[in-house]
């Protein structure tokens, strides 16, 4: 009887599957050679995120809680321009900006008393500390970050550093904010125009008419335009 040949596509199966079996027996063999050391390293992951989440629910959320209910009271004496008491406090339950800022850093409310502190500061004509307060306060993840953008830039402008105010004007326009966006496009323009930097001025203007034409900005924007146009 003629020997059967098996087929090409056949002895490919029978090597796979084979070379399946080895991979899966040296996985078996080493799981069971280091079974305790791959226990010991999953304990590890489990004591880390538990710790994690139990810090979490324990010390930042309940710090998070105190901090938004301190930052409400200073948020009441900044809006009634009580600008002494919002940024040191009362002298009853109330702790001021700068304390929450220091005492709730790590909180997100921490990061927006810093920026109302900065905030203060610029509304007392303190640019310098206002801005050391504002540049550092990370406002990227607060609402209100475009308008503390805004304040910064405005630091700028009375320091002198204009540059670093049109690139903040910049930052703040960049926002869904219809009545903020105009406000700062047109800041930066006339930042840039104080540069001599006509063309970012003139873009400025112009995005002002082509996205805000019915903003307050934008009902006077073409004498910006056609002055920009001619000094290009």
């Amino acid at each position: 009887m003629a020997t059967k040949k098996v087929a090409p596509k056949a002895e490919e199966n029978k090597d796979a599957l084979e070379g399946m079996n080895e991979a899966l027996s040296r996985s078996e063999q080493f799981i069971e050679k280091n079974q305790n050391t791959l226990l010991i390293a999953l304990a590890a992951v489990i004591v880390v995120v538990g710790g994690i989440l139990l810090y979490n629910n324990k010390v930042v959320l309940p710090k998070e809680q105190k901090a938004a209910e301190m930052i409400f009271v200073g948020e009441q004496y900044f809006a009634a321009d009580s600008l002494d008491k919002a940024l040191y406090g009362d002298d009853v339950d109330y702790i001021g900006f700068e304390e929450i800022a220091k005492k709730y850093a790590a909180t997100k409310t921490g990061k927006l008393a810093k920026a109302y502190a900065g905030l203060c500061y610029k509304e007392k004509g303190e640019y310098e500390t206002a801005v050391s307060y504002l540049s550092k306060a990370n406002t990227s993840s607060l609402v209100a970050g475009p308008a503390f953008v805004g304040a910064l830039g405005d630091c700028y402008v009375e320091l002198g550093q204009v540059q670093k105010a049109a690139s903040c004007f910049d930052k703040a326009a960049k926002t869904d904010n219809n009545l903020l966006a105009p406000i700062y496009l047109m800041k930066a323009g006339r930042a840039y125009e104080s540069l001599g930097q006509w063309s970012k001025a003139l873009a400025a203007y112009e995005t002002i008419k082509a996205q805000y034409p019915s903003s307050l900005e934008g009902s006077e924007i073409e004498k910006y335009i056609e002055r920009a146009k001619l000094q290009k």
